[in-house]
């Protein structure tokens, strides 16, 4: 199968990028900017990385920029997803002077948080290459950047788990108690939903594993289960149905909870604990 590089619609990365603009430049625009350069003047200049990494949202960058300046021209160096190194060009980006210093930190915060999540879900990513589980990510994300958060977690060589409350049924523990269990849960869920929705339910224990698996759901949480207890749920799940493990996921415990068999497992801390990529604009001098 072909590895195609992820993607992001045109529409959200123009809303994303004009509900930051409007926030940094307010009502009067860059005044620092208007007081000290010609509003004709033009500059060059080089986006550059300053650290290792892998590089995610350069669509992003390039339309702060030509939001500004329709007219500027945008060298793009690399694709989102490829492997930086310190002192890399990523770009060259030359237009309106005024336009280039009033989007560079917009530009400049997309690239390095994305590129930071990028990277370090790729690290996670490398930590279990040789089995078969999947790292994802959920809906722990920072308000109004989900959609962005989640392609950079694709550009690191994660995958998504659900985007919202919308598109996909996860019956968790406080569902279970207001539904009177977990198999009535699913099957209210099952009954109630359309066959392309998929019901995932999440259980505490092996007990509830089995009336899970009973009542057939599409997937199952193991929530905070530890590499013995994941190596028997396998086992009793015996392929019926796909597993994903939660709860305590790091750099350090990753590895042997993909080793038990599992087939996703999913953390809030490639969204919410990335560090960002450093990464800084060089104006070019004549």
């Amino acid at each position: 199968m072909t590895n195609l590089r992820p993607t992001l619609s045109p529409l959200l990365v123009e809303q994303s990028v004009r509900t930051a603009l409007e926030e940094d430049l307010g009502r009067a625009g860059d005044i620092t900017s208007q007081a000290t350069i010609a509003a004709d003047r033009r500059a060059i200049v080089h986006v550059v990385s300053r650290q290792k990494g892998i590089v995610a949202g350069l669509p992003l960058l390039a339309s702060a920029f030509r939001t500004l300046d329709a007219a500027m021209d945008i060298q793009l160096k690399f694709n989102d997803g490829d492997p930086i190194e310190p002192g890399d060009v990523l770009a060259r980006i030359e237009g309106n002077a005024r336009a280039i210093l009033a989007a560079e930190r917009v530009g400049l915060n997309f690239l390095m948080h994305l590129s930071g999540i990028a990277t370090l879900t790729a690290a996670y990513a490398a930590q279990i290459a040789h089995t078969d589980a999947r790292v994802c990510c959920t809906r722990k994300t920072l308000p109004g950047l989900r959609v962005v958060g989640k392609y950079a977690v694709r550009c690191g060589g994660g995958s998504n788990h659900r985007f919202g409350l919308d598109d996909a049924v996860l019956i968790k523990d406080n569902h279970i108690a207001i539904a009177g269990g977990v198999a009535s849960a699913i099957e209210a869920a099952k009954a109630y939903c359309g066959h392309l929705v998929q019901v995932e339910v999440e259980v505490d224990t092996l007990v509830q594993l089995e009336e899970a698996l009973a009542a057939a759901p599409d997937c199952i949480l193991l929530d905070n289960m530890d590499p013995a207890q994941l190596i028997e749920a396998v086992r009793i799940n015996n392929g019926r149905c796909k597993l994903e493990a939660s709860g305590n996921i790091d750099l350090t415990t990753i590895k042997a909870v993909a080793e038990t068999g599992v087939d996703y497992i999913s953390t809030s801390k490639i969204t919410m604990a990335a560090p960002t990529l450093d990464i800084g604009l060089d104006i070019e001098i004549d």
